[in-house]
């Protein structure tokens, strides 16, 4: 006799087989490969999710609304040092290298909602302009500049080899020390405005479409 799956559980089963799915392949990677995978019915994975765009965007979402909770937390407490956004930065990269194969979409693609990427913008932002407030933080830097941050450590991700792949930590030390206050290099490039960043990935997204 066989028993259907619990949607939370073959919501788990499902996500870990389309990111080891989509290591090797990217999202060539099909539901059925998925599926395949997974050790179930492809229909039971259709009935599921209508395709892997829709699975990506379910187990990435999530993802995403774990780390908000975890950033307004930090916001909620009474820390307000680097320690709170630096640590939130590295819960971010981890979450990156756990799902290393989907972390290649980036908000453009629309994988997640409108509602719960503004949320994530904005929960990093509070997260890091207070650690800047409090001279945690270099001052020539932006809220805006947290994006391109985790686009270089997802690289970073992408070249650490099986056998060492926590790897991308030693490089994240490296990244949150030139974020510094102390000991800068001056900089002649300002940041983008949230508007400009927003405007940005807007544009991005039409793109790609």
């Amino acid at each position: 006799m066989s028993y259907p799956f619990r949607p939370s559980c073959l919501t788990d089963i499902l996500a870990s087989s389309i990111e080891y799915s989509t290591v090797p392949r990217g999202l060539s990677a099909t539901l059925d490969d998925v599926a395949r995978h997974a050790g179930v019915g492809v229909g039971t994975a259709y009935r599921h999710s209508p395709n892997k765009q829709a699975l990506a965007s379910e187990v990435l979402e999530g993802a995403m609304q774990q780390l908000i909770a975890d950033a307004e937390a930090a916001l909620a407490a009474a820390d307000p040092s680097r320690k709170g956004f630096a640590g939130f930065f590295e819960t971010v990269v981890a979450t990156q290298a756990r799902h290393r194969g989907l972390h290649h979409l980036s908000p453009a693609d629309g994988i997640a909602s409108p509602q719960v990427q503004k949320r994530f913008e904005q929960a990093a932002a509070g997260l890091f302009e207070r650690a800047q407030r409090a001279g945690g933080v270099r001052a020539d830097a932006c809220a805006t500049d947290i994006g391109p941050l985790l686009v270089m450590m997802r690289t970073v991700i992408d070249l650490s080899p099986p056998a060492k792949p926590e790897l991308w930590r030693l490089h994240l030390a490296f990244l949150l020390d030139g974020m510094r206050a102390a000991g800068l290099t001056p900089t002649s490039v300002e940041g983008l405005s949230m508007q400009e960043f927003d405007d940005f990935l807007a544009t991005r997204k039409r793109a790609v479409k």
